[in-house]
């Protein structure tokens, strides 16, 4: 070692446990990238090219949940409706209304009720589906 140059195979020998093991960059492009996370499912991109590349008959490390939506297209139609609907706006009156003892249970509000109840369930049953979930309710 002379002139405080050290070779790469030198510093690969004088590595001990206690050093931070070298990183390595790879250049992917949008396409690669997009198809690496898709099937890294919630692993961190590091953990999944590891397992892949080192020991890949041994299970998957476990995810991180990065992307708990199963079905990001289910997701963005049940915002859609929750945004076009004025579920939260008419709640928010009727909470107010009962909330001063001024809500009259007219054949209306009922109703009016009861397309809320259908509104809400319909958007339950399609985030249970995007999120993955089983739905337990009768």
């Amino acid at each position: 070692m002379r002139g405080g140059f050290v070779s790469p195979s030198t510093r690969m020998i004088d590595m001990t446990l206690n050093d931070r093991p070298a990183t390595f960059t790879l250049r992917l492009t949008p396409e690669d990238r997009l198809r690496l996370e898709r099937d890294a499912a919630g692993m961190s991109l590091g953990a999944y090219i590891r397992w892949r590349v080192f020991d890949p008959n041994r299970p998957p490390p476990k995810s991180r949940n990065k992307f708990p939506v199963k079905d990001h297209q289910a997701l963005s139609k049940a915002l859609a409706a929750l945004g076009q609907s004025r579920i939260a706006n008419n709640l928010n009156q009727l909470a107010a209304a009962a909330h001063i003892g001024a809500l009259p249970v007219t054949p209306e509000i009922e109703g009016d009720l009861r397309e809320c109840v259908q509104h809400v369930a319909a958007i339950r049953k399609i985030l249970i589906a995007a999120l993955d979930l089983v739905d337990d309710a009768p």
